[in-house]
């Protein structure tokens, strides 16, 4: 099993990196442009609904800040989209930029030493988190220093200066939402399987609250849960134990990589017209997976964006002109019917940018 995975593993990466977006064009349409945002007030409350917002970007840094950013992996490419977004924000903004990534969610103790040795020369800290409360102490101590702002991951708010995300529970709400469309109460019942993500990281409860609550309004049924981490080859051996315990399932919901891991087993077992895919997220694999048919939808929070409001959120903090505490796109669910019409620039990374790590 392990060379079929690897090897179907390799195939998905090189797909998901370089054939998607081979002529997005790499001009930064968002760098110098009012964002229409969403904005919380009292910040850091998702229950409370948002008011739409013009964010105007600063155009250039009062001096060069230092700002370390930490993720919780790059191993897909939602993160290299933000880190995409931050890289080019920094640029233009003319602030230095130093990245570091954990390798995973159960990574908590060595996204702790990234962020205590990254942020000791820095002037602002922005970290996407892989556990809500596991790095609360440490965050503590370094806002004592210098402002940390949250991107993306949800995170408790002790310490957080500013916060860049979308609801995550949103985001599971959409997804189930749309499938409780396609198989509202009373029509013919469907069996679902439900792949939420690593336990214990900031997004998955959230998420898993939105999808579920969504479904109550449908006739699906979540046959199977199965938890792991978002890297590829751990969604292949996940789906490949779910098939053969409960192989006439006909939905698989879960994560972008789960959605892309899923594309290739149901083709390589001849079932690829029998189950139907969602993604909980949007990623380069699932854009082209919409386009080709293979997955249905996925809620896009436009990742590259995201990634440019946190470096401008850093920016602000450190500045002392930081107005809105609490921002982030508006979520939009993509399928067949709207992803050519999808603004490419703030969803996805261009085919052309690779992970970075340093921008002087």
């Amino acid at each position: 099993m392990k060379s079929r995975v690897s090897s179907l593993w390799l195939g998905l990466f090189s797909a998901a990196f370089l054939a998607p977006l081979a002529c997005h064009d790499a001009t930064a349409a968002d760098t110098a442009v009012t964002w229409k945002l969403n904005a919380w007030e009292p910040p850091f409350d998702y229950s409370r609904q948002p008011t739409t917002i013009d964010y105007e970007p600063v155009g250039k840094a009062a001096k060069s800040w230092r700002i370390c950013a930490s993720y919780p992996h790059l191993k897909d490419s939602y993160w290299v989209s933000v880190n995409y977004g931050m890289v080019e924000q920094a640029r233009s903004a003319g602030v230095k930029l130093t990245v570091v990534e954990a390798g995973g969610y159960p990574n908590v103790d060595r996204q702790i030493e990234q962020i205590r040795t990254c942020s000791a020369n820095a002037d602002a800290l922005i970290v996407g988190t892989v556990s809500y409360e596991g790095l609360t102490p440490t965050i503590k101590e370094i806002a004592q220093r210098i402002p940390v702002i949250a991107t993306v991951n949800d995170i408790d708010d002790a310490g957080i200066a500013a916060k860049t995300g979308v609801s995550w529970e949103e985001m599971g709400q959409s997804i189930g939402a749309y499938l409780a469309r396609l198989h509202p109460t009373g029509s013919m019942p469907v069996k679902v399987a439900w792949f939420p993500g690593p336990k214990g990281a900031g997004w998955v409860k959230f998420v898993e609250t939105g999808f579920q609550r969504a479904l109550k309004q449908s006739s699906a049924n979540i046959a199977a849960v199965k938890w792991g981490d978002t890297g590829v080859e751990i969604q292949l051996l996940l789906i490949e134990e779910l098939l053969e315990a409960e192989p006439d399932i006909d939905y698989i919901v879960g994560s972008a990589p789960t959605a892309d891991a899923a594309v290739s087993i149901l083709r390589a077992q001849g079932r690829a017209n029998h189950v139907q895919i969602l993604a909980d997220y949007f990623t380069h694999g699932t854009y082209r997976e919409i386009i080709r048919g293979k997955v249905v939808a996925a809620p896009t929070d436009s990742p590259p964006l995201q990634g440019r409001i946190a470096i401008d959120q850093a920016i602000r903090a450190i500045e002392g002109t930081l107005r809105y505490r609490h921002v982030g796109p508006p979520v939009e669910v993509i399928d067949r019917t709207n992803v050519q019409s999808l603004d490419l620039e703030r969803s996805l990374a261009p085919a052309w940018f690779k992970p970075t790590f340093e921008v002087q």
